[in-house]
């Protein structure tokens, strides 16, 4: 067997054996401080055997990982990263291809386009959108907000990707007030400001309220961009398209949906409802890494106008090919050059699951949401904050005491269930007080692993009243 073979084999002995372990403890058994300790020496001047590095490497980051794989990991909607996705990734990293255009990669190019064609598909979404395939919501957002930068300003009269923003008209971006942080990077990153913002108030969901949008419009003169949501990263609530869109639209605004997980409930006929209306939006930015269970990093950036969204995106140079007709530079649709060839996960996901395979999917992790929730909810002194709309919770322990108590409890809970290490959630602030947020977004969380979880949850908040 030649030195490759056996050292890709070792690669994948060591990955097995960790996904075999995912099951069992979800919290690493070793923090930063730990793990520095292990990985801290100095630079050799010799280097190492290929075989001993892959290994020492396994065995010092093992006890600082997270088992994000595992069925009862509810942090920070993070999705399963499949083992076919993986095992897609496994083939993309040995092929080592730069996805930055078609002739320097065909297959990746073509395949990026297959892909884009599923995903518009399976979202329901308008057939001549364009796809970049990009990091994750972050810089889906970025990339879809720089389109509308673009196009916005062109209708006003400035050519923002030639000449920037010094002099150019200002731009009025509307928001909701309980917006994901990452569309405030993007603002700020595109030079927008992330406070330079005119929020729109929200409902106790976390959802923008319409009736406070025709007021705001009639303060708006000049380009608009209006950001909406669809699942707020908390409650998992959705904006109400069908009522904002119009009259945004109407005022001239581009409107863009931030759709991280949510907008994958486009592809499920239980849960499709909560997005009616999203397809008459300018842009939706959304994660492969979440619902779709691509390993990290994977994301899409959606515009229906693929000119607007080529003309803020596109890097051209003397040495670089062109892109003739019927064929499509992957990174004319990216803020990256050269860039890892996303499609082939993506493409291995769409393929591997098929439409009612994810339909599926999406409809176990919401039925495995409320599920809990029933549970949780059941246990006196626990309440869930949230209506599970979609496989986000919010919960709170000792909400039947005052909030100090409770945000003590709360906080207390959270820790004996990290401690357990039984499933991982954090913690985080829902309207001012302290919760428990859970996020069902993996694919091996059945009811079974749903049950299991949530008799944990409660074994934790019992110890710790007693305490």
């Amino acid at each position: 067997m030649s030195a490759i073979a056996t050292l890709f084999q070792e690669a994948a002995r060591l990955a097995a054996g960790f996904r075999e372990k995912a099951f069992a403890r979800h919290v690493p058994s070793s923090d930063y401080a730990a793990c520095l300790a292990v990985f801290d020496e100095p630079l050799s001047a010799t280097g190492a055997d290929m075989l001993d590095v892959i290994r020492q490497l396994s065995d010092g980051a093992e006890p600082g990982l997270h088992a994000t794989t595992g069925p009862r990991f509810f942090g920070w909607v993070i999705g399963g990263s499949h083992p076919v996705g993986v095992a897609a990734d496994f083939l993309t990293s040995a092929w080592g291809q730069n996805a930055g255009n078609h002739f320097a990669a065909p297959a990746a190019a073509a395949v990026e386009t297959i892909a884009a064609r599923w995903l518009l598909d399976l979202l329901k979404l308008p057939a001549e959108s364009s796809v970049g395939f990009v990091t994750g919501a972050t810089v889906a957002n970025f990339t879809c907000l720089a389109a509308a930068r673009g196009a916005v300003l062109r209708k006003a009269g400035w050519d923002a990707d030639a000449d920037g923003l010094f002099g150019a008209p200002a731009i009025t971006v509307l928001i909701g007030d309980d917006a994901h942080t990452t569309v405030f990077s993007a603002l700020q990153f595109l030079g927008l400001g992330h406070d330079r913002v005119l929020r729109l108030p929200t409902d106790t969901m976390g959802r923008i309220d319409p009736a406070a949008l025709p007021g705001a419009l009639e303060a708006v003169d000049g380009p608009l961009i209006a950001v909406l949501q669809a699942g707020q990263i908390n409650t998992g609530a959705f904006d109400d398209f069908v009522r904002l869109i119009p009259p945004l639209k109407a005022k001239g605004a581009w409107v863009h949906v931030d759709g991280a997980f949510g907008l994958w409930a486009q592809a499920s006929a239980k849960v499709n409802h909560l997005s009616r209306g999203i397809q008459a939006a300018d842009s939706w930015a959304t994660d492969g890494h979440k619902w779709l269970q691509t390993p990290y990093d994977c994301g899409y950036a959606i515009v229906r106008n693929e000119l607007a969204h080529r003309r803020a995106m596109t890097i051209a140079a003397s040495y670089l090919p062109l892109a003739g007709e019927g064929e499509r530079d992957p990174s004319h649709y990216v803020p990256e050059l050269s860039r890892r060839a996303r499609g082939f996960a993506t493409w291995t996901m769409l393929k591997h699951f098929g439409r009612n395979g994810i339909e599926a999917l999406v409809d176990q992790c919401c039925a495995s949401a409320r599920l809990m929730a029933d549970r949780l909810a059941r246990e006196p002194g626990i309440a869930i904050l949230n209506e599970v709309v979609l496989n986000q919770l919010v919960i709170r322990f000792g909400a039947d005491r005052p909030d100090d108590e409770s945000n003590a409890l709360t906080r207390k809970t959270i820790e004996k269930i990290q401690a357990d290490g039984m499933l991982f959630a954090g913690g985080a602030k829902w309207r001012g007080r302290d919760v428990l947020r859970l996020s069902v977004t993996n694919f091996q969380t059945t009811s079974d692993q749903a049950e299991l979880a949530a008799e944990s949850i409660i074994a934790a908040f019992r110890s710790v009243s007693r305490g």
